[in-house]
């Protein structure tokens, strides 16, 4: 009761009158905007995606520009002995995760670095010019603080590169991950209908850009390596260490022991397409029973308080109210 109170008298001290329905109506305006952004971020129909690729109609060689990696910028290989680390398995593995992050590009690495030194420096200039012009007296603000406030933004502005392509990569599997079981389906396909593992690829890639283009890719560089006579087994082992995902590095070694023991492709293609979407059953039931946990807690926040409100405002003003008049 008292902290309610004390909450009213707040706003109005500082609000005026209206205070508490002004912070009623910012809460309300808060709730829509976080509404609408939600409502904005969701995924794409891909039914849409489908007919706006119908529609634009790309042709195989604007595919093969977009997938073939350009030379590597002359301004930046300047500095390539300052970007680049010397460390060659450090060098690998930073590759490695452009790579699963969609950025194929040779100079990708460079640009990494590049765009953690660029933001760190300017990070940092802002932070000494916001103590330099906007903090008044050091002494009063602390040293400790001061130097936050210094090195804290170019701190931020270094480390925002990494965490947009932490991001980049979660986000690139979990895309995988979620169409793969359909690409498996309509290889499954192709095969039976009598197409050798190369042209199936081609087609699946071909037919999957609209519902899964990260995927999508890979197949397309893995029929454009096949195509260029690179070893099978290589070509598929290196998606799979691309992809970063534990279903398509299975998938890869079902193929290649299959191809190794002679064994049908197309068997063993039916059995891992019904064990991955048995797989993608449990996801989906897995989510949906997390779903209640989750759920709790914003219901109980936006609920309890309102109801709160309701059930208990007219006592609190009621009392209040005698104890004005007993005053």
């Amino acid at each position: 009761m008292g902290f309610l109170k004390t909450i009213n008298d707040f706003l109005v001290e500082y609000l005026g009158d209206l205070g508490p329905i002004i912070l009623v109506g910012v809460l309300g305006l808060v709730i829509v905007a976080i509404t609408v952004s939600m409502m904005l971020a969701q995924p794409e129909d891909p039914l849409e995606k489908l007919k706006k690729s119908a529609k634009a109609g790309t042709t195989q060689k604007g595919e093969k520009e977009r997938l073939r990696q350009g030379g590597r910028n002359e301004q930046l290989e300047r500095f390539s002995k300052f970007l680049e680390p010397e460390d060659v398995a450090e060098l690998s593995k930073l590759q490695l995760t452009m790579r699963q992050a969609g950025y194929q590009a040779k100079d990708a690495v460079l640009m990494y670095h590049a765009a953690q030194f660029v933001l760190g420096i300017v990070g940092l200039i802002a932070g000494v010019t916001y103590v330099a012009f906007f903090i008044g007296d050091p002494a009063e603000v602390g040293t400790q603080k001061m130097v936050m406030y210094a090195l804290g933004p170019g701190f931020i502005g270094y480390y925002l590169p990494k965490y947009w392509i932490t991001k980049r990569v979660e986000e690139r599997k979990e895309q995988i991950t979620q169409g793969f079981p359909d690409s498996l389906d309509m290889m499954l396909v192709c095969v039976e209908a009598g197409q050798s593992l190369d042209q199936a690829i081609t087609r699946v890639a071909k037919e999957l850009r609209a519902s899964c283009a990260a995927l999508a890719d890979e197949y397309e560089i893995v029929s454009y390596e096949m195509k260029a006579g690179k070893d099978k087994s290589s070509v598929l082992q290196d998606m799979g260490e691309r992809c970063g995902v534990q279903d398509v590095s299975s998938f890869v070694t079902v193929l290649v022991q299959s191809a190794t023991f002679g064994t049908s492709i197309s068997e063993a293609l039916r059995v891992y397409a019904s064990e991955m979407r048995d797989k993608r059953v449990m996801r989906a039931e897995e989510a949906a029973n997390k779903l209640p946990t989750k759920m709790t807690l914003a219901t109980m926040m936006l609920t309890v308080p309102p109801l709160l409100v309701i059930l208990v405002g007219p006592s609190v003003h009621g009392i209040t109210q005698l104890g004005n008049m007993s005053k």
